[in-house]
């Protein structure tokens, strides 16, 4: 499928969110190293997973109210939905297989 696209903006999240039944979203800012080591990771589940799910990435410096609005407190956070309900959350740099585990588990 390829790379993870990044969502634009809120109401773009807003849409994801009332129309994939799973979502993956890796929140994280340019800047930020590690999500620069994450960022392959959710590139990979998007080539994966992506005919079955919809994964994308979040720039949260482009979008100051995601962050807050679902408790990220750092980057890189990626968060699972399921029909549009926030599953879980996961922080920091981890194996690609914990990422794929928590996707398969949905």
């Amino acid at each position: 499928m390829g790379k993870a696209e990044f969502i634009k903006d809120e109401m773009e999240l807003e849409v994801l969110l009332g129309s994939a039944s799973v979502l993956v979203v890796d929140c994280m800012a340019m800047w930020c190293e590690p999500c620069q080591l994450v960022a392959p990771l959710i590139d990979q589940l998007a080539e994966k997973y992506g005919d079955r799910a919809t994964i994308l990435k979040l720039n949260v410096d482009e979008n100051p109210f995601v962050g807050p609005r679902f408790g990220v407190k750092s980057i890189p956070t990626v968060l699972f939905f399921k029909d549009g309900e926030l599953q879980t959350a996961i922080t920091g740099v981890k194996p690609y297989e914990t990422f794929s585990s928590t996707l398969e588990s949905f």
